[in-house]
């Protein structure tokens, strides 16, 4: 099971999770091309470890396990599989 990043990240994208990610799963990052017109970032569901660092990182606490998106939020785990699907990593 995959982590999610949920709706309080649209706008913020608070990179904090991006750093401290021991398998580069969580992206854009800044300084790769789309980091600019992403409107939030995104966790790669085949790449995620569940290691929990990245839930400890957000500052504004939009990072759940899959299974615990809340009802309002399902829609961002399809979301966070599509941002993989579309840029082909």
């Amino acid at each position: 099971m995959a982590y999610v990043i949920n709706e309080p990240c649209i706008a913020t994208k608070d990179t904090s999770c991006v750093e401290v990610c021991p398998v580069d799963c969580i992206h854009p990052a800044p300084g790769e091309p789309d980091f600019d017109e992403a409107v939030q970032l995104y966790i790669d569901p085949e790449e995620c470890i569940d290691c929990d660092a990245c839930v400890e990182a957000c500052p504004v606490d939009a990072i759940t396990p899959e299974d615990q998106v809340p009802d309002e939020w399902q829609k961002y785990i399809e979301i966070n599989a599509a941002y993989y699907r579309k840029s082909g990593s």
